[in-house]
C-alpha cells in the first residue's frame, strides 16, 4: 500500500530545499535593520516563550482565542505523525507503529483526538471568518488558502488512517475512535478500491505536507508559526515605553526614511505578525475614522522590505517609498501623525510587535530630516526651544499657581521630595487647581516636599513623542544636569507623561530617579493614616474613573488611584467598558495634546460618549491632558451635568471641615 519511494524521495528533497532557500532569501533581509534593543536572558526569553507562544498566554484572553489554541496544539502533536509520514515515504519501514504498544498505541490515540479537534476547529475558524470576520479586512484569499489546506491535510491524514484500518494493517485501531469510524464505511469495498483510496489519500496528504513547506509558510502570514514564537522569545525585558535614543553626529540619517534604518526587531516583527486585526480593533485612531491602522502599518513595512531588501543588499536605492502615497509597502503621512502613542495596539498583539517605536522612528524622519510636520506643531516647537513650555510662557510664570502658599524650594539633604509640577500643572488654570490640591494634601500628610520654581524646565514628553529627538535631547540633557546639581533622587508628579519621562526616558540619560505618581504617594498616605479626612466625600455623586495610558498600560499602575477613590468616597468607583489594559485613549498623547483632529471623528468624544453611557455624575481622572480631553468632549456634548476631577482635588475636598 505504500507509494514508491523513487517518486515521492526527489520531490521531498527539492521541497525541503526550496523551503530552505525561500526562508533564507526572506529572513536574511532583516539584516539590513539598525542594532535593536538588549533581549532578555536565555532562561527568560524561554520563559516568555513558553507562556506566550505555546500556552499563548495573550491569545486567551479573548473568547476565540481557544479555537487558535486548539489548532496550534494540534498541529504540534500532530507534527510528530507527519515527521513520520514523511519519512516513511522515503524508507516504507520507518514507522512508529516499529514502537511498542506502551508508547504506540497513546501516540495515536492523542493523533486521531488531536486531529479531530484541529478540523472542527478549523470549521469553526472558516464560518467565523466568513460570518463574524475579525476585522472587515480579513475575508482574503490567503486565509481562506490557510483554512481549506488545514482542513485537506486533516481530512487526508484521516483518509489515509481508514484505508490501514479497513485493509487491517492498523494494530492500534481500537484506540482511534474517528479513523475507524471512517474505516468502517470503507469495509465493503475491494482490496483494489482500498488500495486506491490510500493511494488517493496518501499523495493528497503529501500534497497538503508539501504545499505547507513550499508555498504557504515562507510565502503567507502562516510564517508566523516559526517567527511568532521566536518573536516572544525576544520580547525585551522592560516595556517599550522609552524610545532609543540618537547619536548627534555629522552625517547621521535621523529617524527612518528608508526601511533599512529601521531595526532589525523592526523588520522582524513584520515576519512575526499574524494579521489577527487585534491591534487595529483597539487602536484609537482606527476606531474613529482615522487613515492609521496599526496592522497595516506592519505590513507596510514588510512589504517594503520584501520589495526594497533585495536591491539594499546588492548596494542598490530603494525603489518604493517607505513614506510615501499610502500604496502598499508605502506609509502615508496623514497614517503617521494620527498615532496617540497609548501602546493599545502593543498591549494586545499576541507575539509582542513594537508598532510604537515604529511610529517614532517615521516621525522623527520626517521632522528632524524633511523639516515636514502638520503647521500647527511649528509654534509647539518654538515654544519648548525657546521657553520651554508648551505655550512659550514666561518660565518666571511657573510659579504663580503657588503665589498664595508658602511653598520652599527644593534643597538637597533639607528636602525628601521633589515636586515636579509639569508645564499643565504650573500653567493650565485648570491643573493648577490640581497642584494646589496636591500641595495641601502633602502639607497636611506632613511630606517633606520643595520645587525648583522657575529652573523647571518642561520634560519634553511631547517632542520626543512627535519625533523631534534632537530638542528633546538637549532639554533631557539640561534637566539631568540640573536635577544632579540639586540632588534629586525622588520626584513626585502630577501628569502621567512626566512621570513616564522621568521615570523611563531619562534612564538614557545616567540618572535613575525614584519617581512617583500622586496617584501612588496618596494611595499609600490615605494607607498610612497620614491624610487628615474630615469626611466621605458623597457630594460628587455616582464617580467613574478612567485609566490614563501613560499611568496605566505603559507603567502598570492601574490600583493606586482607585485605591484613593475608594478611600475617599467609600465606594469603589465604576468602570468605564473599556478599563485597565483595555482603556480608550482621551486622544492627547503622542503630541495629540497640541495638534487638531481633522480626520475621522474626535476620539475624546468617543471616550466621553462610552463614559455618558454609565451616566456618571463625576468622571474621574490622573491627567492633565485627560482632565482637558474630557471637559473639551463634555461641552461639545452638551453635558454639563456632570463633572472632572483629578483624585487629588477629590482627596482635598474630603479633607475640607464640614459645615
Amino acid at each position: 500500500m505504500q507509494p514508491n519511494p523513487a517518486v515521492f524521495t526527489p520531490l521531498l528533497i527539492a521541497s525541503l530545499l526550496f523551503f530552505t532557500w525561500s526562508i533564507y532569501r526572506r529572513l536574511s533581509l532583516v539584516s539590513l535593520g539598525r542594532p535593536a534593543h538588549t533581549f532578555r536572558s536565555i532562561g527568560a526569553g524561554l520563559r516568555e516563550m513558553f507562556l506566550y507562544a505555546f500556552v499563548q498566554k495573550r491569545v486567551l484572553r479573548k473568547s476565540f482565542g481557544f479555537n487558535h489554541f486548539v489548532i496550534f496544539w494540534s498541529c504540534i502533536v500532530l507534527a510528530f505523525v507527519n515527521v513520520e509520514f514523511l519519512v516513511s515515504g522515503v524508507v516504507p519501514a520507518a514507522r512508529l507503529s516499529l514502537l511498542p504498544d506502551f508508547l504506540y498505541l497513546p501516540i495515536r490515540l492523542l493523533s486521531d483526538v488531536m486531529a479531530a479537534l484541529a478540523l472542527l476547529a478549523i470549521i469553526i475558524a472558516f464560518v467565523r471568518r466568513t460570518v463574524f470576520p475579525p476585522y472587515p479586512e480579513s475575508r482574503t484569499l490567503e486565509s481562506y488558502a490557510i483554512i481549506v489546506l488545514i482542513a485537506v491535510h486533516m481530512i487526508a491524514y484521516f483518509g489515509v488512517n481508514a484505508a490501514e484500518i479497513a485493509k487491517g494493517g492498523e494494530r492500534a485501531a481500537a484506540v482511534m475512535p474517528v479513523s475507524s469510524f471512517f474505516g468502517q464505511l470503507l469495509a465493503g469495498l475491494s482490496d483494489k478500491h482500498i488500495e486506491a483510496t490510500y493511494n488517493f489519500y496518501w499523495w493528497l496528504h503529501a500534497f497538503a505536507l508539501l504545499a505547507f513547506i513550499n508555498v504557504l509558510i515562507p510565502y503567507s502570514k502562516h510564517l508566523h508559526v516559526f517567527t511568532a514564537i521566536a518573536n516572544c522569545f525576544l520580547r525585551r525585558e522592560e516595556k517599550p515605553n522609552a524610545q532609543q535614543p540618537e547619536l548627534f553626529e555629522e552625517g547621521r540619517l535621523f529617524g527612518a526614511g528608508q526601511v533599512n534604518l529601521l531595526s532589525w526587531k523592526d523588520l522582524f516583527d513584520g515576519f512575526a505578525c499574524t494579521k489577527c486585526g487585534r491591534c487595529q480593533n483597539v487602536c484609537p485612531a482606527a476606531n474613529t475614522g482615522k487613515p492609521l491602522n496599526p496592522r497595516q502599518v506592519v505590513g507596510d513595512i514588510k512589504a517594503n522590505l520584501l520589495a526594497n531588501g533585495p536591491l539594499l543588499k546588492r548596494g542598490g536605492v530603494p525603489t518604493v517609498p517607505l513614506i510615501g502615497d499610502g500604496g502598499s509597502g508605502s506609509i502615508a503621512e496623514d497614517v503617521i501623525w494620527s498615532c496617540t502613542s497609548c501602546g493599545a495596539c502593543m498591549e494586545v498583539c499576541p507575539v509582542f510587535i513594537e508598532h510604537l517605536p515604529k511610529m517614532i522612528e517615521l516621525r522623527r524622519h520626517l521632522v528632524e530630516m524633511e523639516a515636514k510636520f502638520p503647521e500647527e506643531l511649528l509654534n509647539l516647537f518654538e515654544n519648548m526651544e525657546q521657553r520651554s513650555n508648551p505655550w512659550g510662557i514666561a518660565p518666571a510664570e511657573r510659579t504663580k499657581w503657588c503665589s498664595q502658599l508658602e511653598v520652599k524650594p527644593f534643597e538637597a539633604g533639607v528636602t525628601e521630595y521633589l515636586l515636579y509640577v509639569g508645564c499643565a500643572g504650573s500653567f493650565d488654570s485648570r491643573s493648577k487647581q490640581v497642584t494646589l490640591a496636591l500641595a495641601q494634601i502633602l502639607d497636611a500628610a506632613g511630606v517633606s516636599w520643595g520645587i525648583l520654581g522657575k529652573d523647571e524646565k518642561c520634560c519634553g514628553d511631547s517632542l520626543r513623542r512627535l519625533g523631534n529627538e534632537f530638542v528633546f535631547d538637549r532639554m533631557a540633557r539640561e534637566n539631568v544636569a540640573l536635577f544632579k546639581e540639586r540632588g534629586v533622587t525622588k520626584v513626585i508628579t502630577q501628569c502621567p507623561h512626566c512621570f513616564s519621562t522621568l521615570r523611563n526616558d531619562y534612564r538614557q540619560y545616567g540618572i535613575e530617579l525614584e519617581v512617583i505618581h500622586h496617584s501612588e504617594l496618596i494611595a499609600t498616605l490615605l494607607a498610612e493614616g497620614r491624610v487628615p479626612l474630615t469626611h466621605e466625600v458623597t457630594e460628587l455623586g455616582a464617580i467613574v474613573f478612567h485609566d490614563s495610558c501613560y499611568l496605566g498600560r505603559h507603567n502598570d499602575v492601574y490600583e493606586a488611584p482607585r485605591r484613593v477613590l475608594t478611600a475617599t468616597t467609600g465606594v469603589v468607583p465604576g468602570e468605564f467598558g473599556r478599563s485597565r489594559e483595555e482603556s480608550f485613549c482621551c486622544g492627547a498623547g503622542g503630541g495629540r495634546m497640541w495638534m487638531e483632529e481633522k480626520l475621522g471623528s474626535r476620539i475624546n468624544l468617543n471616550r466621553v460618549t462610552e463614559a455618558l453611557y454609565r451616566n456618571p455624575d463625576t468622571i474621574c481622572v490622573s491627567c492633565p491632558y485627560c482632565m482637558t480631553m474630557f471637559e473639551d468632549g463634555l461641552k461639545d456634548k452638551q453635558a454639563s451635568q456632570t463633572r472632572v476631577r483629578d483624585i487629588a482635588e477629590v482627596v482635598a475636598e474630603g479633607m475640607r471641615p464640614v459645615a
